[in-house]
């Protein structure tokens, strides 16, 4: 029996999207007229879609006339192993905020930017509220002094350079020698603190995690009077932490 095609589905979009799966099957690129048979495309039509995908960066048009993939599509790659990637960190930090009861949070740095990429929270593990955009507070936050303690002495100068010590509160550093001095000095199980230096009544603990490709940390956090159970029990737990979101992170698809 012929199967009806739903009366919703856009044809364009159909035909656009075997497009590119035609393009895809040749390495090194093909002409209109090869894409447009093996997609079972008219040529006119082909010509149409090629010029508007070709113009949005999913196809590139190279000299002899043929298509390759354009890096449009190689990004969309790189965001679908991301989203994988942490869909399997998420259970690590899952775990980490119910044993310490606090929202869990994982960064990671790239393109120069220190950047929260995941929290898990919940009713009784309420986020901190990111009342000033993390990019512009890594200085005073766990999780970001994790990131830049774990950077080697060029890319953290070059990020402090870009970056302000904004006093976000009273307990903020701000003096760049004081702040990196704190970065460099031996810490065991490399634990970070904030302690009420992004928002006062809240503290947070961080540990580095080593996913092979780029830099990153978990932490949790919490209200300040926790601060003493986090610097006594918090350690072990971000170790856990750390090395499940680590394997998460740099398991392969």
């Amino acid at each position: 029996m012929e199967t009806r095609r739903p009366s919703t589905l856009i044809v364009s979009v159909q035909r656009a999207l075997r497009l590119l799966e035609a393009t895809s099957l040749h390495a090194t690129g093909a002409p209109a007229k090869v894409l447009a048979r093996d997609a079972g495309l008219p040529l006119g039509t082909t010509y149409h879609l090629l010029r508007t995908l070709a113009y949005e960066g999913y196809l590139r048009r190279l000299d002899d006339g043929g298509y390759v993939l354009g890096d449009r599509v190689d990004g969309l790659l790189a965001e679908g192993r991301s989203q994988t990637a942490l869909a399997r960190a998420r259970p690590a930090l899952m775990a980490l905020r119910d044993a310490t009861t606090a929202a869990a949070y994982l960064a990671r740095y790239a393109d120069g930017e220190i950047t929260v990429v995941e929290i898990v929270d919940g009713p009784k593990t309420p986020r901190v509220d990111l009342w000033v955009g993390f990019q512009e507070a890594g200085h005073a936050t766990a999780i970001g002094k994790s990131v830049l303690a774990s950077l080697d002495s060029s890319a953290r100068c070059d990020y402090l350079a870009r970056h302000p010590l904004a006093d976000l509160t009273p307990r903020t550093i701000t003096d760049r020698q004081l702040l990196l001095h704190e970065l460099e000095e031996e810490r065991p199980a490399g634990l970070v603190f904030d302690r009420e230096e992004y928002a006062l009544g809240t503290v947070c603990a961080a540990a580095p995690v080593a996913d092979g490709s780029s830099v990153a940390a978990v932490g949790v956090s919490a209200r300040a009077e926790r601060l003493p159970e986090l610097e006594r029990d918090a350690a072990p737990w971000l170790a856990v932490a750390a090395r499940r979101v680590s394997r998460a992170l740099t398991l392969t698809i």
